[in-house]
């Protein structure tokens, strides 16, 4: 039997993707927005805005990004280099694979439930605070005190990032409405994501400047016990740089360390407590601006326990497991988890085998702010890229550009202190990050304006699914199988998204057929 709701939801779903942001030429033609609720009317087509709204709309944005950018240049300062600093018995990828492992049972069962008990703005905050624990246990890094913290993370992850986007898709209606009709809400989401991602990238600036400056500037002051036991002649120092080629870039493999290459030396303990104890500020300080600094979505009509999409979380909860069901989902998959892939390779693999590897574990953090600031940029520029040259082609272009990367990477051989193709590299890796997250990001709220909720459940749980299996192979395979995997992972995801893109485009062309008549 054939729920009437359900029926309902899925034909204005329909005619809401239908009359979407034409993803050719951004300015052919004025397109006709549809954003329809269960009901028929659009959730906020009802509510009245004074102009003075668009600046505490903006606000809310700027707030949000700036919080997620303190709190995360502590984690990404911290993850950055798990791999390296804590590679005994692979404790650092382990602790980074239950992250992301507990992050997918997050996705599926706490957003919804979570969201609908304290709002989008109390479950950020409460969710950054979640993170806490995770730098606290770097004080005392053992099995029993980062995997329990590594959970948290993971169970927080979840209602983190569903609300975050989740807000910023009602915020960005809310401003249409506002804007009136010279404003569409497909183009001011992508604008308010690659807003959001300009302050998100950028912790990947700070918080590998932090790190990188205290493991630098420090080191003169203390010498390690580590540093001690594994110094090296200048023969040997001289021969180990001559295998450079031999060991590093796709060449590496699970199982070289320090004892072979003396880049690989961890940093000395009182450094690592110092650099632990300015990340657990800065993720107090961002629980404390979400608190106090975001206004609540119950002034654009969304209240506490109806989730945004005026359901319970209940019956959420099996509108996202019946997403999976939906073709364009589907199709969404392999790009989406290509996504948490190449984080995954970005965070373990490249820093390790190329940066560590050839450069040295206190220089992992400056080839990290290169890609921080160019993930930055492309994430600031997608928004309007997308208006001018379509979603379809920047998304084209991104797609042969990482290609072209992750090519070029797997043939190149890595040289000592050759640390303009490391910051390049990674300055390209983080263009192509930063607008495929723009891009799949506003695709999923344009193409599930019905089920938003659910929709970033979905897409942060196949992200997640991408990462586990990253951080999984991470210790088991060479650094060049592993980029193939990356390659073969994107092609097939770009052709899944082109499908979808087609399956939108036609859509379009017949409504504009049915107008015309």
């Amino acid at each position: 039997m054939v729920n009437a709701d359900d029926t309902a939801d899925t034909h204005n779903e329909e005619l809401a993707l239908a009359t979407s942001i034409p993803h050719g030429n951004g300015n052919s033609g004025t397109p006709v927005v549809a954003n329809i609720s269960s009901n028929g009317d659009s959730k906020l087509n009802q509510r009245l805005y004074e102009p003075r709204e668009r600046f505490i709309i903006s606000k809310n944005v700027v707030v949000i990004g700036l919080a997620f950018m303190i709190h995360f240049t502590a984690f990404h300062g911290t993850s950055n280099l798990q791999s390296s600093v804590n590679a005994d018995k692979a404790l650092g990828t382990t602790t980074l694979a239950v992250i992301y492992g507990s992050l997918i049972l997050s996705n599926i069962f706490l957003p919804m439930t979570v969201i609908s008990w304290f709002g989008c703005r109390l479950t950020m905050a409460l969710a950054l605070f979640a993170y806490m624990p995770y730098i606290a246990a770097q004080f005392y890094p053992r099995f029993e005190t980062l995997i329990p913290a590594a959970l948290m993370v993971g169970f927080g992850g979840g209602p983190l990032w569903c609300s975050k986007c989740t807000y910023l898709s009602t915020v960005s209606e809310a401003l249409t409405q506002v804007r009136g009709s010279n404003s569409r809400k497909d183009v001011n989401t992508v604008k308010f994501f690659g807003l959001f991602f300009i302050f998100y990238q950028m912790a990947q600036v700070w918080g590998n400047l932090i790190s990188s400056s205290v493991l630098t500037l420090s080191a003169a002051e203390s010498t390690s016990p580590a540093n001690e036991s594994l110094a090296v002649d200048d023969l040997d120092l001289e021969a180990s740089i001559s295998r450079v080629g031999e060991l590093c870039g796709a060449r590496f493999c699970p199982g070289i360390g320090a004892e072979v290459n003396p880049n690989l030396v961890p940093p000395a303990p009182e450094q690592i407590r110092l650099l632990n104890s300015i990340f657990l500020t800065c993720m107090a300080g961002a629980v404390v601006m979400m608190i106090f600094g975001v206004s609540s979505l119950k002034r654009y009509g969304v209240k506490r326990g109806d989730t945004g999409d005026g359901i319970s979380g209940l019956k959420l909860l099996t509108v996202t497991i019946n997403l999976l069901r939906k073709r364009r989902q589907m199709l969404m998959l392999p790009i989406t988890m290509f996504i948490g892939l190449e984080e995954a390779f970005l965070a373990v693999d490249f820093t390790r085998s190329f940066v560590a590897c050839g450069w040295g574990i206190s220089k992992i953090g400056f080839a990290m702010i290169c890609f921080g600031v160019a993930n930055a940029i492309a994430a600031g520029i997608a928004g309007a890229l997308v208006e001018r040259i379509g979603r379809v082609t920047l998304a084209a272009i991104c797609a042969v550009l990482n290609l072209c990367l992750l090519t070029y990477m797997y043939s190149w051989e890595a040289r000592e202190g050759d640390y303009l193709s490391y910051c390049a590299f990674a300055a390209i890796w983080g263009i192509c990050d930063g607008v495929w997250l723009v891009v799949v990001n506003a695709f999923y709220g344009i193409l599930f304006p019905n089920h938003l909720i659910a929709a970033y459940s979905n897409f942060r749980l196949w992200e997640s699914t991408g990462s586990v299996i990253g951080y999984v192979i991470s210790s088991q395979l060479c650094t060049s199988t592993k980029l193939i995997i990356l390659m073969s992972v994107m092609l097939v995801g770009c052709v899944g998204y082109g499908l979808i893109e087609y399956r939108v485009w036609q859509k379009q062309k017949n409504l504009e057929s049915m107008l015309s008549d």
